[in-house]
């Protein structure tokens, strides 16, 4: 057997990567993470999807982020908006009044998400969108993506990011709109529809 120096760096060897789930599941979902839209305001609105594997098969452990503007397309300044348990430290939940544009959702055991934001308006030469970020079993990085908002073609249409896509894939960053507020919007880490994910920078 081989002894190895660890007190000097240039011996230790990297370790191999691993995935980034399913264990955070555990610690980072929290009360009221998709809840994102202070209660009542008239700019509500509801996203929900599915997350797929290459399969097609539902994940029934993801994690969804979204950050969003506010509908005037001002990125959120504010603090933060959850209450914490004074006794415990734990979380309670949203206070229901600040709007901070973020949320973390995890799926349910059919792969499915939901959260509740405000409708974000443009920002300079952008369409109205939503960042979200995807973790999931099998994931070495999570993985960025957009989330469009449909309804408003010309501004689809002039967005720089949604140019630089391939014409037949520009419609998995664009929601399907349902009706009454609410827009659908599928994530599929890869195979068939495959949604496009961006490299962050």
């Amino acid at each position: 057997m081989t002894k190895i120096d660890t007190s000097r760096p240039e011996t230790v060897l990297p370790t191999p990567s691993h995935t980034v789930g399913p264990f955070y599941g555990h610690a980072l979902p929290f009360t009221g993470g998709g809840d994102i839209a202070p209660v009542g305001h008239p700019d509500t609105i509801v996203l929900q999807g599915h997350v797929y594997d290459g399969e097609g098969n539902p994940l029934p452990d993801a994690l969804v982020e979204l950050w969003g503007a506010d509908p005037d397309g001002n990125v959120p300044r504010v603090d933060g908006s959850m209450l914490r348990d004074p006794a415990s430290g734990g979380f309670l939940g949203r206070n229901g009044v600040e709007f901070t544009g973020w949320g973390r959702v995890q799926t349910d055991a059919s792969g499915h998400w939901t959260a509740r934001t405000l409708r974000p308006g443009a920002r300079g030469r952008n369409a109205p969108y939503i960042s979200v970020c995807v973790f999931a079993r099998g994931l070495l990085l999570h993985l960025y993506t957009r989330l469009y908002l449909p309804g408003d073609e010309a501004a689809l249409a002039a967005d720089p990011l949604l140019g630089q896509v391939d014409e037949a894939r520009r419609g998995t960053l664009v929601a399907v709109d349902e009706g009454n507020g609410t827009y659908r919007f599928d994530l599929r880490l890869q195979g068939e529809g495959e949604t496009v994910f961006l490299e962050f920078r």
